[in-house]
């Protein structure tokens, strides 16, 4: 085990800023509360774990097994130590609210691109439950007991993914489609992990076929802490930011640009500080519905 302490900046809520880490209630490489988290993951130098306790102003890190050390390394920056949430100036009285009541909100930077891509590739085009469900059943079956003593799994290994044949992916719910993409960006890990930017990454995350603007911008928000990435392409987030922020119930994706364009530079910040309070818009008819991998 190797131990670190690192002095922290300001406030920091762990369940709010790894929050985006975490797909759904069955995804067991990770576990949050506000003061305490643990991860686990397949870095650099092998898998690992961390476990993070917030104490008065400090950061404890203990992390376990052959990328300790690498984990221990990039825990500041995980927790959002690089990020710069004051570089958001308000153009709304509900952003400057927003700021106050959740000063322990930063923007993590997993620098894991592939942990993150799988499950946002689950969830493109399907509901919530449906993609949560889905990469559950994925941790159990192709994941690996994650080092050290906190229980938790490591997602497959980029190889044993890249091997399965697309049928492999049918009993999870998955289809044919979304089970190409995984393989295809599975195989290029190396180059898709070398990426040591935002920029970068979401060039090479979009030429994958099948990867968008939408799956891109998932992504480089939590590996690379990418404080413009806005989820274009998205069911929800469109009508979220108009409501939220212009009063209309409704918005396509042009209109959510034109609303957030005053925080250019910022956007995905907005984004992130308006699903942390739950903003939802009037919903005016059914949801959007489970559907049969045939459908798909």
């Amino acid at each position: 085990m190797i131990e670190r302490r690192v002095r922290l900046r300001g406030p920091l809520d762990l369940a709010e800023t790894l929050g985006p880490l975490r797909h759904g209630a069955g995804d067991r490489t990770i576990r949050l509360s506000r003061r305490s988290a643990a991860w686990a993951t397949l870095t650099p130098d092998g898998a690992a774990t961390a476990r993070l306790d917030v104490l008065d102003d400090e950061l404890h890190v203990r992390a376990w097994g052959d990328g300790a050390g690498w984990m221990a390394q990039h825990a500041p920056a995980l927790v959002g130590e690089d990020d710069r949430p004051e570089e958001l100036v308000a153009q709304h009285s509900l952003i400057r609210d927003l700021q106050r009541r959740h000063p322990g909100l930063r923007l993590p930077s997993s620098r894991r691109v592939v942990h993150a891509l799988v499950p946002s590739i689950f969830e493109q085009k399907v509901t919530g439950t449906e993609a949560f469900r889905a990469y559950a059943g994925l941790l159990r079956r192709y994941g690996s007991p994650a080092p050290g003593p906190m229980d938790l799994l490591l997602p497959p290994a980029p190889a044993t993914l890249a091997g399965l044949p697309y049928h492999a992916f049918h009993p999870l719910g998955v289809e044919r489609r979304r089970a190409d993409v995984v393989r295809r960006a599975a195989a290029r890990h190396a180059w898709l992990e070398a990426a040591d930017d935002a920029a970068l990454a979401t060039r090479r995350l979009m030429s994958l076929p099948g990867v968008g603007p939408w799956t891109a911008a998932e992504v480089v928000r939590s590996a690379f802490g990418d404080p413009d990435a806005v989820s274009v392409g998205d069911f929800h987030i469109p009508n979220m930011v108009a409501w939220a922020l212009a009063g209309e119930a409704r918005a396509d994706d042009a209109r959510m640009l034109e609303i957030l364009e005053p925080y250019r530079g910022q956007r995905g910040r907005v984004q992130r500080l308006l699903e942390v309070a739950g903003f939802t818009a009037p919903r005016y008819g059914p949801r959007m519905a489970p559907r049969r991998i045939a459908e798909l």
